[in-house]
């Protein structure tokens, strides 16, 4: 074997995108979700963890940047690892924290050029606002805090994804 330099080794890696998000409610188990304005669908607040953040990071300044208010991000609930589709060329990691249960919306002021709406929903309406490859994220936050441990999802499923057929090593794809 050859001893390549790591720089070459490194460029040579599959690169991906990482997000961040906060799953907030409130006492009644309702789904705090945000309405982008430049988006035609519901998300979770949160955003893309810039160079040099960690994940933790981008959710407490997302939540910040987007409602003027600082929360504590605890435990992370959901990794979900996505693969590219169009128009996104790269694979996605969206890392989910718990940011506890809030009491209303009242300290919550939006970030008028970013957001047009937020509001608080009832589980099953926040995974139908939510685009299909997302809503389960919902379910799975729920059933992470419950558990006390994270769960990891395979573009948004808990179901394993198939694997590709085992070859011999040496063989080619």
């Amino acid at each position: 074997m050859t001893w390549t330099e790591p720089a070459k080794w490194y460029a040579n890696l599959a690169s991906f995108y990482a997000a961040a998000a906060a799953f907030i409610t409130d006492p009644a188990g309702n789904v705090l979700l945000v309405k982008p304005v430049y988006r035609d669908h519901w998300s979770f607040p949160g955003g893309y963890v810039d160079e040099g953040e960690y994940p933790h990071e981008a959710c407490a300044r997302e939540i910040h940047e987007e409602f003027g208010v600082s929360l504590t991000v605890g435990d992370l609930l959901v990794v979900d690892w996505s693969p590219p589709n169009k128009p996104r060329p790269r694979a996605i990691i969206s890392f989910t924290f718990d940011c506890g249960p809030i009491a209303n919306l009242d300290a919550f002021a939006l970030a008028d050029q970013e957001l047009e709406d937020i509001a608080l929903f009832a589980p099953r309406e926040a995974e139908q606002l939510l685009p299909s490859n997302v809503a389960p994220r919902v379910r799975a936050a729920i059933r992470a805090r419950h558990r006390d441990a994270p769960v990891y999802l395979a573009g948004g499923s808990t179901t394993p994804l198939p694997s590709p057929t085992p070859r011999p090593l040496g063989e080619p794809e």
